[in-house]
């Protein structure tokens, strides 16, 4: 009779260690957000104000659409994702058009949404690799420099992203496969909103739902019922969004038509820069009289045209750019030239620091293949896939945000997994030592 009270008080004491971490982060970037609000309104153009994502916010504020990704007021778009503008444009009907008060409120939201991360880490690796792991994990991720910055800082879909992306991937590494039809459902509505607030979630998804078909065994039966369920919602949730695209940009646009804007931007001209501005309407006044001319559709064909021609006469510079941004992606170098330095001072603290993190990513990734292959397979293949388009188009550490959180898992469990090793080999001398 005394295990039952004293399992339900090992349960209250999780749970109060689970608000103690999650209030912890919350309030660490709070503080970062009460030092930091009040230059959102007074950046030029209101650019750290969520450039594209907040101009379109404005736009969805006064009533004019969703519409207008750069300053000028230009018209229809699919430049961005629809989710991240729809909160921020919430925000400023409520507290102001690139107001102070919206700017505290939304880098507020933000930073929740970056806490909550923490509390879907504790609950996710306890149940799968035990409470160290987890405690290891939350806590780190409370204190992440990158965590921080881009949710208290940075004012982006980063932190949203990394909410829906971790608990999606949790329940299909923990719950799915014991889940009903109605909870496959669940998942899809969740991970429709996952992609609706970044695109990139999409070649995420063929890897959690497979995941969850393979722990199931050879009953494929309910499975397949669970996955139609799960496809079936995925699908009514971006369908909106996919029918506005098809009706309002006049072209074969699904998610996001941003694509080739990107990629010329990476690949053509100067690449001494990992992310070239002089290319994008926003800071280029030529290329905004272009956008403006042609349209968001003509703009974007425009550049596929050019970005392919480029692309066949210099195939090798091509590659040999892809490959440095794939070098940039896990290690945040791409240059130490003091012309570039100069204009990105950060990356001096941030090489190190990044590189560093890769390679305890790696070894924790090995230890947790070693030591848990079916744990495991999950993160390899999101590390594999995510960054991608990244490599092709512009590298720059703000775009592995998504991901940041499984980053820190695996660290987290290498450096564990590292200590019980030194432990168990010094326990090991000692007794060789005694017997001897």
């Amino acid at each position: 009779m005394a295990a039952a009270p004293e399992k339900a008080s090992q349960s209250q004491g999780k749970g109060v260690e689970l608000l103690t971490v999650v209030g912890a982060a919350f309030a660490l970037r709070l503080l970062l957000v009460l030092l930091n609000y009040r230059a959102l309104p007074l950046s030029a153009h209101f650019e750290q104000f969520g450039a594209e994502m907040g101009w379109t916010a404005r736009s969805l504020a006064l009533g004019r659409g969703f519409s207008s990704p750069f300053y000028p007021l230009t018209g229809p778009t699919a430049l961005v994702p629809p989710l991240f503008p729809l909160l921020l444009s919430g925000i400023f009907r409520l507290f102001g058009v690139y107001s102070s008060a919206s700017a505290f409120v939304a880098l507020a939201v933000t930073s929740l949404f970056s806490a909550l991360t923490t509390g879907v880490l504790y609950v996710g690796l306890r149940e799968r690799l035990g409470l160290r792991v987890a405690r290891a994990a939350a806590s780190l991720w409370a204190v992440y420099p990158y965590a921080i910055y881009f949710s208290a800082v940075y004012l982006w879909d980063f932190a949203l992203t990394s909410l829906l992306l971790v608990t999606c991937f949790m329940l299909a590494w923990n719950r799915l496969p014991r889940m009903g039809v109605p909870g496959w459902a669940c998942w899809g509505v969740l991970m429709g909103l996952a992609v609706l607030s970044n695109p990139s979630m999409l070649s995420l998804t063929p890897v959690m739902l497979g995941y969850g078909a393979w722990q199931r065994g050879r009953n494929l039966l309910p499975y397949a019922t669970r996955l139609l369920a799960a496809l079936v919602l995925l699908g009514a949730t971006l369908a909106p969004w996919c029918i506005r695209n098809l009706r309002v940009m006049h072209g074969p646009v699904l998610m996001r038509d941003g694509f080739w804007g990107e990629f010329y931007a990476g690949n053509c001209g100067d690449t001494s820069r990992s992310n070239p501005g002089w290319t994008h309407p926003a800071s280029n006044p030529a290329e905004m009289r272009e956008y403006q001319r042609r349209g968001e559709a003509g703009y974007m064909e425009w550049k596929h045209d050019l970005s392919i021609h480029r692309i066949e006469r210099y195939p090798a510079a091509f590659l040999e750019t892809s490959g440095r941004r794939a070098l940039r992606f896990w290690t945040g170098y791409w240059s130490f030239s003091p012309a570039y330095l100069h204009d990105e001072a950060l990356d001096i603290p941030n090489v190190p620091f990044c590189t560093v993190l890769t390679v305890l990513t790696i070894f924790g990734t090995i230890q947790l293949y070693r030591r848990n292959r079916a744990a495991a397979l999950p993160f390899v293949a999101v590390f594999l896939l995510f960054p991608l388009p990244y490599y092709i188009t512009h590298a720059s550490v703000d775009y592995r945000q998504p991901i940041e959180p499984f980053v820190v898992v695996v660290v987290a469990y290498g450096v564990i997994d590292l200590r019980q090793r030194l432990r168990e080999h010094s326990r090991h001398l000692h007794v060789v030592k005694v017997a001897a």
